[in-house]
């Protein structure tokens, strides 16, 4: 879940479908393999211009050129639409990448030998994506982030609070912080994409991770998965401020590194905003436990940016080489530093401290993909959530939600009953 302003729109359908992508790239004057790369994350634009001078610095025949605009996902639309793609795009693993396999945009890059360095939970969490199974791979998961709770490490060795493993520790966890004058948790959700941080950190404990799939199969609803992970949102507002609505995510992160709070709902991706106030803040996170036992609970880590290869790329060789130098250990340590991820990639990496509440979910691959990923941006969860907080009423908020899913993805629902009936199963 890249911490953003709002939802990437999409490209129609029916200018997907009559794309014909051309890549941009080809020799230069100076005779070298042009290769161009658009990310979307322009909050790490300094560590892309590091790994850019790098990678040119060390190759002579090939020249690379990264650009990290912040509003990545609109130019690459119109570029798409003029027919000059670029070669490689790093883009995050959600709705946006889901559409863009599906629309056939996207090079299948199975025979590419840095795959085989990837941590299995990322490539099977790129593969839960695809709105219908397809042969081949498409990305290469680079970082990943996680989302659970932050808390202040000094507040809590001085207080001697206990981290809770069990739903109803958490629970007595919040009523003795409070108990003492001090607040549990900001929450920031006068931003209402700040909604999605606790909800999805629940839900992926208390719901299937391929609930949305199993809805667009007609084999459950929303009402049935997703009851408790409202039930217990609402269990949360008690123990944050009297109005939960009057702090945007900046004014959260801001108050919480001011010492205000002990807790904070939100991912990894928060740190350096805290950090900007705060540089000598202590800070460490769990997971939401959201269970009875430990062993039931699950960290919510999905693909925060991956690369993929354009289909029309005319230089794959200059394209993978590109990648093998993203994918060194100190390239991929680069990043990790500049941005406290996770890195997508199996190896004897650094974490950063801040994640040292979670580095057992993460060596073991106890996660789950961020639920919001699957979500169709024209249903505006977030902003359902946030009403819902607002009015308490689980059974309205859920029975929308049934309601609006198949509305807003009622193309996607006809392409599963079609995949379904070419290929059944048993179940």
């Amino acid at each position: 879940m890249k911490r953003k302003t709002g939802r990437w729109l999409l490209l129609s359908g029916a200018v997907l479908a009559t794309l014909s992508l051309t890549a941009c790239s080809g020799k230069s004057d100076s005779g070298k393999t042009e290769i161009e790369l658009v990310q979307y994350k322009p909050e790490a634009v300094e560590v892309f211009e590091a790994l850019e001078k790098a990678f040119n610095e060390t190759h002579d025949d090939i020249h690379l050129t990264i650009e990290s605009p912040s509003d990545a996902m609109t130019i690459l639309k119109t570029r798409f639409i003029r027919e000059d793609a670029p070669d490689i795009i790093g883009i995050g693993g959600d709705v946006n990448f889901s559409s863009f396999v599906d629309s056939d945009m996207l090079m299948d890059i199975s025979d590419y030998a840095g795959l085989a360095d990837i941590k299995q939970a990322y490539r099977d969490i790129d593969k839960e994506l695809e709105y219908v199974p397809e042969d081949g791979v498409y990305a290469v998961p680079y970082v990943a982030n996680a989302a659970g709770i932050l808390y202040n490490r000094e507040m809590f060795q001085e207080h001697g609070w206990e981290i809770p493993e069990t739903w109803d520790e958490f629970m007595d966890l919040c009523e003795e912080i409070q108990s003492e004058g001090i607040l549990p948790f900001y929450f920031g959700f006068k931003d209402v994409w700040t909604t999605l941080a606790p909800w999805n950190a629940m839900a992926v404990g208390l719901a299937d991770p391929g609930v949305c799939r199993e809805v667009n199969r007609g084999k459950t609803t929303f009402t049935e998965e997703y009851r408790e992970v409202a039930e217990k949102m609402l269990a949360l507002l008690p123990y944050g401020p009297d109005d939960p609505y009057a702090y945007d995510y900046n004014g959260a992160c801001t108050a919480f590194a001011n010492g205000e709070s002990a807790m904070y709902t939100i991912g990894s991706y928060a740190v350096p905003q805290i950090k900007s106030v705060n540089p000598d803040m202590d800070i460490d996170s769990f997971v939401f436990p959201v269970n009875e036992k430990e062993e039931d609970n699950v960290l919510n880590s999905g693909v925060d940016l991956q690369f993929s290869v354009m289909a029309d790329c005319k230089n794959k060789e200059a394209a993978y080489e590109v990648l093998d130098f993203l994918l060194r250990d100190e390239s991929i340590q680069m990043y990790l530093d500049n941005q406290s991820a996770v890195p997508c990639k199996e190896g004897d990496f650094e974490l950063p401290e801040i994640l040292d509440g979670m580095a057992k979910y993460i060596d073991e691959g106890r996660m789950a993909d961020y639920q919001d990923h699957y979500y169709p941006a024209e249903m505006s969860v977030d902003a359902q959530i946030q009403t819902f907080l607002m009015q308490g009423d689980v059974d309205a908020f859920l029975e929308k939600f049934d309601k609006d899913w198949v509305r807003y993805n009622r193309d996607i629902i006809r392409k599963v009953e079609a995949y379904e009936k070419e290929h059944p199963t048993n179940d």
